[in-house]
């Protein structure tokens, strides 16, 4: 019987989603710029992002703190430990 849960949601998880849920095929030094450094960056995308990590992660993920994020990094490190 397992019982340690749900694997966990990793960075190389976190890219793929970005990929295939965002359309945006990152390298891991854009995962870590800032959201004015990212090419087609909108708020369109955040929006997106939110609904699909809660999706994978089954978690709840804090809206408040995520706009207070400055990159898509940060916002991975606020999905995993909420």
């Amino acid at each position: 019987m397992n019982t340690t849960g749900p694997a966990p949601f990793t960075p190389d998880d976190y890219t793929r989603l970005l990929g295939d849920d965002l359309g945006l095929d990152l390298t891991p030094e854009e995962i870590s710029a800032d959201f004015d450094e990212l090419p087609d960056w909108d708020s369109l995308h955040l929006l997106k992002l939110v609904t699909a990590l809660e999706k994978a992660t089954g978690t709840p993920v804090p809206v408040g703190k995520v706009l207070e994020a400055r990159t898509l990094r940060q916002i991975y490190e606020l999905a995993v430990t909420a």
